[in-house]
């Protein structure tokens, strides 16, 4: 089982968003990395950034970026490859909406290629996240809160 907390250890952080960075075919993903692991306090200030700990080792990350008051965009979504298939993505996700709704947001977006992460993409939609556009195979999902 994994427990699942705001972000106390930026160094974990970084390390997860880069190995996160590095999967073939999500490099689009990564545009402006330099400037988010220069400081990932500043650059998701007014949203969250979670880390997910297994045995208390970070094992999986996922972030809110706030685009405005009413909206905000879900992001870094990473668990470690040796703690995939343990239904580790849907706590994670739940976690993310969880603090969405605490930060009063009205929608939470977030981007994905279900060609490279074809897993995370039907998770998605089976949690009720609805597509919005594919440009060229990265599709632009939301989800919206009461």
């Amino acid at each position: 089982m994994i427990e699942i907390r705001e972000c106390d250890d930026y160094e974990a952080a970084k390390t997860l968003i880069l190995e996160y960075s590095k999967i073939k075919g999500a490099e689009a993903c990564f545009v402006s990395l330099d400037r988010e692991l220069s400081d990932l306090k500043e650059f998701y200030k007014g949203g969250a950034l979670l880390l997910a700990y297994e045995d208390g080792r970070p094992v999986a990350t996922i972030a809110i970026k706030k685009t405005n008051d009413e909206q905000a965009e879900a992001k870094r979504l990473y668990i470690k490859p040796e703690c995939r298939g343990k239904g580790y993505a849907r706590p994670m996700l739940n976690a993310m909406l969880e603090k969405c709704r605490e930060l009063q947001f009205k929608e939470v977006r977030f981007t994905t290629k279900p060609e490279v992460m074809s897993i995370g993409y039907a998770l998605y939609r089976k949690m009720g996240f609805e597509e919005l556009e594919n440009d060229g195979g990265t599709v632009l999902m939301r989800m919206m809160f009461d």
